[in-house]
Formats: C-alpha cells, sequence, structure tokens
C-alpha cells in the first residue's frame, strides 16, 4: 500500500462525507504516516514542522479579512453594487435580453479580475472576500447559479498562471517549471512554455463554458441573507475615497514588499488613522474579519503539515518509482499514467507550485527514458502540476471562492465549489494535457 495514494483518497472520502477539510486532512495525515511507516511522534513531529510553515499564510488571510471588513464599512463596492443592482430587473423579467447581457458581463468581470490577480495585479484571492460578498445581492438578483460563479473564479485563478508567463505565471512557468525541469537534467534552450502550455489552458476554457453554457445554466433561487447590501444604504462619499485609497496603499505595499499580509495591514492602518474604522471598533473590525477568514487559514496550516507527513513517509518517491515499474512501451498509456499521478499529488498537497519541484525530478528522466521531447516533457510536468489545483479541497483557488460565495451562508465548499471544478477544469485538462504531451 502506498501511503500518498490511501491518504489522498481518505481525505477526499471524509470531506465529500461532509467532514471539515481541516479535520478530514488530519485525519488522513495520521493514517498516511502510520502507513508510511512512521511511529505517532515522528509524525506529530513532521505535521508540527508542516504547520510552523503555514502559520504565516493564515496570518495573512485573517489581516485580509479584516481588510475586507474595513472596505466594507467604508461602502466601496456597496456604492459599485448598488449601481448594478439598478441595472437588474424585476424577478418576473429576469430573462430579458439586458437580463442575459447583464450576467454575461459580471461573469466577464469576475474572470477578468481573476485573471489580473495572478498577472497584471497579482494580489491572488485578496479581492475575493472584498468583492464577492457584496456582490451575492446582485446574484440572487439574476438568480445566477453560485457553482458557476465558483467555477469562473477558480478558471480565472488557475489559467492565468497556467498559460500567461507574468506576474505568478512567471514563477509558476519559467522560475519553477523550466527552473526545476533543468536542474533534473532536462535541456530546456529554446523552449517556449507558453506553447507547451497552450493546449492545457483551451482545456481549461472548454471546461469553463461547459459549466456556463450547459452544466450551471438554468436559474438557482438563494434567500437574500446578505447584510452586507441593502438597496437603500446611503454611504458617506468620504470614506468611498478613502477606500479607494486604502486599496492603493494596500496593492503598492504589497506589491513592493511581496507581503500579502504587510499590504492588508497597511491597508487597515489607512482606514484606522482616517476615522472610518474608528480606534474603539476596531477590535471587533479585526475579530469579523478573522472570523470570515479563520476556516481558510486553518486549513492552509492543516495543508502545510499534511503535506509535511507525505514528505516525510518517502512514499512519493516510491509512488513513481512504482509507476515507472508499470510504465511499458505503451507511451500514451504511461504518459495518462504520470498526469493521474500528478492529480493525487496536487490534491493531496493543494499547490500546484509545491508539486512541481517534487515531480520535476522523477518525470523528467522517465519522460526521456520514454522518448519524449524536451517541449512534451515540459507540458507533461506542467499539466501534472497544475491537475488538482482544481477540485482540490485544500487548494486556496478552491477556499478562496468559497470565501466569498458563502458569505451568507449558502455555497458548500465542498458540493458547490470543489466537485464542479474538478469535473470542469480537470477532466478537461486531463484530456488536454494529454493530447498536447502527445501531439508535442
Amino acid at each position: 500500500m502506498n501511503a500518498i495514494v490511501i491518504s489522498v483518497i481518505l481525505m477526499l472520502l471524509l470531506s465529500l462525507a461532509r467532514m471539515h477539510v481541516m479535520l478530514a486532512m488530519m485525519v488522513a495525515a495520521f493514517v498516511g504516516g502510520w502507513i508510511g511507516g512512521l511511529d505517532i511522534s515522528t509524525t506529530l513531529d513532521a505535521f508540527n514542522k508542516g504547520i510552523g510553515g503555514g502559520a504565516s499564510i493564515a496570518l495573512s488571510y485573517a489581516l485580509l479579512g479584516a481588510f475586507a471588513v474595513a472596505i466594507s464599512l467604508s461602502g466601496l463596492p456597496q456604492r459599485l453594487v448598488q449601481r448594478l443592482l439598478k441595472a437588474v430587473p424585476s424577478e418576473t423579467n429576469i430573462s430579458t435580453p439586458d437580463t442575459r447581457w447583464l450576467k454575461g458581463a459580471l461573469l466577464l468581470l469576475l474572470a477578468g479580475m481573476a485573471i489580473a490577480s495572478q498577472n497584471i495585479v497579482p494580489i491572488h484571492i485578496a479581492f475575493i472576500p472584498i468583492l464577492i460578498p457584496p456582490l451575492l445581492a446582485v446574484t440572487n438578483a439574476l438568480q445566477i447559479d453560485r457553482r458557476v460563479l465558483a467555477s469562473v473564479l477558480t478558471f480565472g485563478l488557475i489559467t492565468a498562471y497556467l498559460f500567461i508567463p507574468v506576474g505568478f505565471g512567471n514563477i509558476y512557468l519559467q522560475q519553477i517549471l523550466l527552473g526545476r525541469s533543468e536542474q533534473a537534467g532536462l535541456d530546456v534552450a529554446g523552449i517556449s512554455v507558453v506553447q507547451a502550455m497552450s493546449l492545457p489552458a483551451l482545456g481549461m476554457l472548454v471546461g469553463l463554458l461547459i459549466a456556463i453554457f450547459f452544466s450551471y445554466r438554468r436559474p438557482r433561487l438563494y434567500a437574500n441573507k446578505t447584510a452586507t447590501l441593502q438597496r437603500n444604504n446611503e454611504y458617506d462619499t468620504r470614506g468611498v475615497i478613502v477606500g479607494i485609497i486604502a486599496v492603493v496603499v494596500a496593492l503598492v505595499v504589497q506589491l513592493s514588499s511581496g507581503s500579502m499580509m504587510l499590504g492588508a495591514m497597511m491597508g487597515f492602518v489607512v482606514f484606522s488613522l482616517t476615522g472610518v474604522v474608528r480606534w474603539q471598533e476596531s477590535e471587533g473590525v479585526v475579530l469579523d474579519g478573522i472570523k470570515m477568514m479563520a476556516s481558510i487559514g486553518f486549513i492552509m496550516i492543516a495543508v502545510a503539515g499534511f503535506a509535511e507527513v507525505l514528505k516525510q513517509t518517502g512514499h512519493i518517491e516510491l509512488l513513481v518509482a512504482q509507476s515507472g515499474e508499470w510504465l511499458g512501451a505503451h507511451r500514451g498509456l504511461s504518459v495518462f499514467i504520470l498526469l493521474l499521478l500528478g492529480l493525487l499529488l496536487t490534491m493531496g498537497i493543494g499547490s500546484s507550485f509545491s508539486t512541481i519541484p517534487i515531480i520535476a525530478t522523477l518525470y523528467v528522466p522517465l519522460g526521456l527514458a520514454m522518448g519524449l521531447t524536451p517541449l512534451a516533457i515540459i507540458a507533461l510536468i506542467g499539466t501534472a502540476g497544475a491537475l488538482g489545483d482544481a477540485g482540490s479541497p485544500a487548494s486556496d483557488s478552491t477556499l478562496g471562492p468559497t470565501a466569498g460565495l458563502n458569505a451568507d451562508g449558502q455555497h458548500h465548499h465542498i458540493w458547490d465549489t470543489v466537485v464542479p471544478t474538478f469535473l470542469h477544469f480537470n477532466l478537461p485538462l486531463l484530456v488536454f494535457g494529454w493530447l498536447a504531451v502527445m501531439i508535442l
């Protein structure tokens, strides 16, 4: 038995059974450690070592939540949403051409912001808890299925770094994918990483179109529970201006320092200094922000511990070595098995950026032995790393959308984000990634 296979499958099954993802990962980590030959003490040490590295991420998300609450108090997102609500017709006219146009424009806006958050303005998921909760009033009025919203957001978060070599895409494609492959012995001179990943990115687009126009095209009703916006609310213009300034400050600080935590903190300080958030109210605002993002923060801590236990077992390398023994003369089947292994690893680790350094060292010699071209090997490793980022209960590409869409408690992380994104992105990515490796 391989500890990686058993622990990841167990984590997924427990999550699908509606056990909280954090608890599911902890249970799976100890089961994986036991199967991997680690005693309880060693497993605990590995888990504790891992969660230490995830603490800074959790703190960043907590401060981001506080910043998001402060922005909502300024009235900036509500003012934007009020303008959108004026364009929404009554429920009896929900299928008018104007409404369909508005739905399309809203989906394009969300996809564009998700893409920009990875490349143009690399703030990652920071925009989601700020923008999405007040937008729920609009999406409820338009009766948009939130599963398609989750798909749009996840598509933008992943496809941007998968195909566009700027921002996070530069880190993934140039620094990690090409860099690690070259360290593993692959000649990457003259390789166009965009060419290698164009078909996998097309697979993501196909999955998104299926989600929009087929799977979730029908209207879906939600209760109007959003307390963040009322149609008749009035907001002070000064607060809106301060909100814009705070967002700019947070963005500048994050881009200059490379720290999402520091950017969120400075943005919150702007609100405090200007009085938009009163000093005596700041503690409550921070607590509200922590409540909003606590789940994603603790899950990311558990992810780090889980990943460290899997690494300590040594079964990741063993799994690939065993798979290498199964790989025969049939190149197509061999490529498919390697892609499935990447899917399994990334769904467990929760980060494609962390998966690439693990599999590059193992996949480069296997790809060369199979007679694959360097371009095909890059496509294989890049696709295998990205597989599982969508559809993983532990990925911030799914946790982020859920954090925004579940602001009123009507969006389930597993069944409304994880399962839809797994079906609509991982399956097309498998097919188009396989085609890329076979063609290139």
